[in-house]
């Protein structure tokens, strides 16, 4: 089936902005598949592209074992703990912890409760497709966040005397938090412009 020019327009941009949080949270991205055009998107996949066909397997930079999956489905009449199984039994077959679904429609709530029962061994995120539209972390408003690894976390905590829930909070579920894959428990550093000393430092304890 022929996709229209509005749909491959779509799937151009999803997969560029994911392209960009991919490379964002140091997995190894190139600049060309960034800067793709739709043209070159066109030329790539086809008019009659499938949704499979644009799965996206990347690695991280630090760790080459450490690898993430990409799905775009197609949409169907019910997004339910089925769909979330076969996705996440494909994980477990190729040891791939981490995932993202891309979706255009609400996961049932059946399927939200089995990606969190498995979360402590995979970890599967659900975007939906006008969600990554527009690129959260260009907005003139969003500061530099960077991920403390477990080590940083722990100086941090034993610099200031803290334990990590008297920290200031943020949400898991926070745009900026999804956008960088934040777990629970996970500290952020945040960096914001400052007009007296250059730069203002923050943290913020992912709950």
């Amino acid at each position: 089936m022929v996709m229209s020019d509005q749909e491959i327009t779509r799937l151009h941009r999803v997969r560029k902005t994911l392209m960009q949080m991919l490379r964002d949270r140091g997995y190894l991205v190139g600049d060309f598949e960034i800067e793709m055009t739709k043209n070159e998107f066109l030329d790539k996949y086809g008019e009659n592209m499938k949704k499979e066909d644009l799965t996206i397997s990347k690695s991280l930079l630090s760790d080459d074992s450490e690898k993430i999956y990409v799905f775009f489905l197609d949409k169907l009449p019910k997004l339910g703990i089925d769909i979330v199984r076969e996705y996440i039994g494909r994980m477990e077959k190729d040891g791939v912890p981490r995932a993202i679904l891309v979706v255009q429609q609400k996961l049932t709530r059946i399927a939200w409760t089995h990606i969190g029962e498995t979360s402590t061994k995979f970890h599967l995120e659900v975007f939906q497709e006008f969600e990554l539209l527009i690129n959260v972390k260009e907005h003139v408003l969003v500061p530099e966040h960077q991920l403390l690894t477990p080590e940083e976390k722990k100086t941090l905590l034993e610099r200031y005397t803290l334990k990590e829930n008297q920290l200031p909070r943020i949400q898991a579920t926070d745009p900026i938090a999804r956008y960088y894959g934040l777990k629970r428990g996970q500290v952020v550093k945040i960096i914001r412009p400052s007009e007296t000393s250059g730069r203002y430092v923050t943290y913020r304890y992912v709950v």
